[in-house]
């Protein structure tokens, strides 16, 4: 059996994680695109940049009152992601859908629906390009949004609330699609 108290460990330094620099990220693209449909808070906007630039994303798209870059209170939870993942900011949330689907994405509404697909059960295919819409604090996705999506995943759920804060749900959903997508999900070591 292992002992896992004899186990030392060390946090590693941030020269030895092997990030890309900021050229580096803008030069390959995943196919996936983030949208947030009305999003009120600027930490929440900010979170998902930081979610965006950790799973390497396309772009952010802001929509309706979505607030947008150069903010302080955006830079406070983005810390620099902001800076570095593009974004685009849309008026209208379906003017948006309408363009990313010409461009030819997978649109898909993160929101509980009555043909909602658990999230555990999507494997993104290989070569198609995803636009994941994330929505309002309170309204979640806008029905007229969700209408106009292809399909809609669901974030299995155990406790007593309904929803994960926006930008947690963000991260959970972008780990999952660009995990599996791009074989980052690996099985964990015995130890």
């Amino acid at each position: 059996m292992f002992n896992f108290a004899a186990m030392k460990d060390r946090k590693l330094l941030n020269t030895e994680l092997g990030r890309l620099s900021p050229d580096a990220y803008s030069d390959t693209k995943n196919g996936v695109v983030v949208l947030l449909d009305n999003v009120r808070s600027a930490h929440n906007v900010g979170s998902v940049f930081r979610s965006a630039d950790c799973f390497k994303a396309d772009a952010v798209w802001l929509c309706g009152i979505t607030p947008v870059p150069p903010s302080p209170l955006i830079r406070k939870t983005a810390l620099g992601a902001e800076e570095v993942v593009p974004s685009v900011y849309v008026e209208d949330t379906l003017e948006a859908v309408r363009r990313l689907k010409e461009e030819g994405y997978v649109l898909v509404a993160v929101e509980q629906t009555v043909h909602s697909l658990s999230l555990e059960t999507f494997l993104p295919q290989p070569g198609r390009r995803y636009a994941y819409i994330f929505g309002n604090e309170v309204d979640g996705v806008r029905q007229d949004v969700v209408d106009a999506c292809d399909l809609s995943l669901e974030i299995p759920q155990f406790g007593t609330k309904h929803s994960l804060n926006v930008s947690v749900a963000a991260g959970v959903v972008l780990w999952h699609c660009l995990g599996k997508q791009q074989g980052l999900t690996r099985q964990a070591s015995p130890r």
